[in-house]
């Protein structure tokens, strides 16, 4: 005879197969877990190892007070040269776009260092994954071209590429950091949450730099995906500064 199924699997089945399907929509909030496990007719301790084994996979995540979210977890993708939206997007995934700042100004010190002097365009916006709040981002954009073009809806990459500049390249380094605040209130997390930091500078075709970015991911939102090959992706490890 056939092993039997465990009872936290077939339930970690089950709900993998309705998340999958559609029928508990990413962003919902599944019942409490006295009514789930009362449902499934099994213990508290049973449910939660379902549960905890669906959050590994990034199909949950579970909130202390508030309640477990439908919340797949998207994948940064390290090996193309696109920005968070698009990725998420050709994932599948639904991204809302907040803009909290688009002006034009002297850039602060980290993005100066790259940028030079003259002006440039400063972007920070929310990423909403789901209509969650996923991602913080500050772009540096050298010159004043993207002051007034509408980027709620339209990739940083693409509005560049409309007005001649051409991304050719991009240099980046990803971190383990805690979240501070003023970014923990636009995730709308609390300060000192684990999340993964990004420093990122493209380049045009002639090596100028055209944007710097910082980023903050949320651990529990995002992770990071790379695919290898003997003569492809090539990664440096190094200890933090």
């Amino acid at each position: 005879m056939p092993p039997r199924t465990p009872k936290y699997q077939a339930i970690a089945d089950d709900l993998s197969s309705k998340i999958r399907d559609g029928e508990l929509s990413p962003g919902s909030t599944l019942p409490p877990q006295k009514e789930l496990s009362s449902r499934y007719g099994v213990t508290l301790a049973t449910l939660r190892q379902a549960l905890k084994q669906l959050e590994d996979q990034g199909l949950l995540s579970q909130e202390p007070g508030r309640g477990t979210f439908v919340y797949p977890r998207a994948s940064y993708e390290l090996t193309s040269l696109r920005g968070f939206a698009e990725d998420l997007r050709e994932q599948g995934q639904t991204v809302t776009t907040e803009i909290i700042d688009q002006s034009t100004g002297t850039p602060p010190p980290w993005a100066a260092d790259r940028l030079g002097e003259g002006p440039s365009t400063c972007l920070e916006r929310v990423r909403l994954v789901a209509g969650r709040p996923a991602v913080h981002q500050v772009s540096w954009v050298r010159g004043t071209d993207l002051s007034g073009a509408d980027m709620s809806a339209t990739s940083l990459y693409a509005a560049l590429g409309l007005h001649g500049h051409l991304a050719h390249r991009a240099s980046e380094v990803v971190r383990p950091g805690l979240l501070e605040e003023p970014v923990a209130g636009y995730l709308r997390r609390p300060p000192g949450e684990p999340v993964m930091l990004s420093e990122r500078v493209t380049y045009a075709l002639d090596d100028a730099v055209l944007v710097v970015d910082r980023a903050t991911m949320l651990g529990s939102a995002m992770e990071i995906r790379t695919e290898r090959a003997a003569n492809g992706l090539s990664l440096q490890w190094s200890r933090p500064s």
